[in-house]
């Protein structure tokens, strides 16, 4: 009999460092700090994890890490590629170890002076060396060098097609900043984000300014999985993994996919969206709140069409209504997201997709029975969907 990846496991501690412009510290102690905060919040001992997972850009190695926390033999660790497309990967691999027995309690983490340090918004005009390069050269002498000028040429065809508009893109942001407001962890604390202030902002790159672009983040944030039975045993109530999965589809390219026939829709995030609805038994009707992948804002409202939130060309009225408000019909990214928490490379939108099911967001909506999370758009992604036990 096949294993099932459906409610075998869950999510049973979180922990987070401080998010800042300059940490001060190495990724190191970050990743440290992160995985430790973690355990404790499960309430087990370090000695009990017994699996590791990260991202292929993650700076430290898992040896480092167990000998630095206490961690106890390693049975299981491995890493994932595409940097925010990884993130939802590392609780498929997490979640694969725990079904087939190859270790119990795995934790995983990402660590980055992103904004200090290796600044991700400098893409290809960086330090990024891979093999990536053969087909981003094409592109770079006419001057796409970053992940937001690759972006935004699918963007431009998307909303000259379907009529968004820049207020639409400002009711992502908005949104999101207004839920931050509430978030002590966020950038945006304290900070309100007017129509008036993301209008004037500076064009990064057209149609997207300022505030259409996530944040460049100094932090660090770990997950530990563990079987739903040994979860339940644990300090926190457990966010049960009802589905998870990776999606890579054909003519993929990792933020530049620019000779498929349609480029007006993200055929990895509907590969995703299949896996999970079919393995959970869940349907679009059936998620209750969302921490869809967040690094540009016309991600999230290609996302809901993706999702089957809405049909075709819809989203942009579905965001209009108002519907990714606590009060709307699917909350998104009640954290902040990468646009106004932080930029982790994504892990911190799981962490809070794991905040909604415990029922200690900062904005809490009316229900988050079942929550939807995304992994990177634009690279090779994945879908999780978490629950209430």
């Amino acid at each position: 009999m096949p294993i099932s990846m459906k409610n075998e496991a869950a999510i049973a501690g979180i922990g987070q460092t401080t998010y800042s412009k300059n940490s001060g510290v190495s990724e190191l102690a970050l990743a440290c700090e992160a995985v430790s905060r973690c355990i404790d919040d499960a309430g087990i001992s370090p000695s009990e994890v017994d699996g590791l997972v990260s991202y292929t850009l993650e700076s430290s190695d898992e040896i480092e890490v167990a000998q630095n926390v206490g961690l106890g033999d390693l049975t299981m660790y491995s890493q994932v590629n595409y940097g925010g497309g990884a993130a939802v990967g590392l609780i498929q691999q997490a979640v694969m170890a725990v079904a087939t027995g190859a270790a119990n309690n795995v934790v995983v983490w990402r660590a980055m002076n992103g904004r200090s340090g290796r600044r991700m918004g400098q893409g290809a005009s960086g330090v990024m060396m891979s093999s990536d390069l053969i087909h981003w050269s094409w592109y770079q002498v006419y001057g796409m060098l970053t992940p937001v000028s690759w972006v935004t040429l699918i963007a431009n065809k998307y909303m000259h097609h379907y009529g968004v508009t820049a207020e639409h893109l400002a009711e992502v942001a908005i949104a999101q900043r207004e839920y931050a407001l509430n978030n002590p962890a966020a950038f945006g604390y304290g900070k309100p984000l007017s129509l008036d202030e993301y209008m004037n902002a500076r064009m990064v790159s057209a149609p997207l300014r300022l505030y259409d672009c996530c944040q460049e983040t100094d932090g660090g944030c770990a997950l530990l999985i563990t079987s739903t039975e040994r979860a339940r045993d644990m300090r926190q109530s457990p966010a049960v993994i009802r589905a998870v999965s990776q999606a890579s589809t054909r003519g993929q390219e990792q933020m530049t996919s620019f000779y498929r026939d349609d480029m007006l829709s993200l055929p990895e995030m509907e590969l995703a969206a299949r896996r999970v609805y079919d393995m959970s038994g869940l349907g679009p009707d059936d998620i209750d709140a969302a921490c869809l992948y967040d690094a540009f804002t016309t991600e999230v409202v290609m996302q809901l069409e993706s999702f089957g939130f809405c049909q075709p060309g819809e989203a942009k009225d579905f965001v209009a209504d108002g519907n990714l408000r606590l009060d709307g019909r699917l909350p998104n990214n009640t954290h902040g997201g990468l646009l106004s928490e932080a930029y982790i490379h994504g892990i911190n939108n799981i962490a809070e997709g794991v905040r909604l099911v415990r029922g200690q967001s900062f904005n809490q909506p009316a229900k988050a029975e079942h929550v939807l999370v995304s992994s990177g758009v634009g690279v090779p992604t994945g879908a999780l969907i978490l629950g209430r036990d």
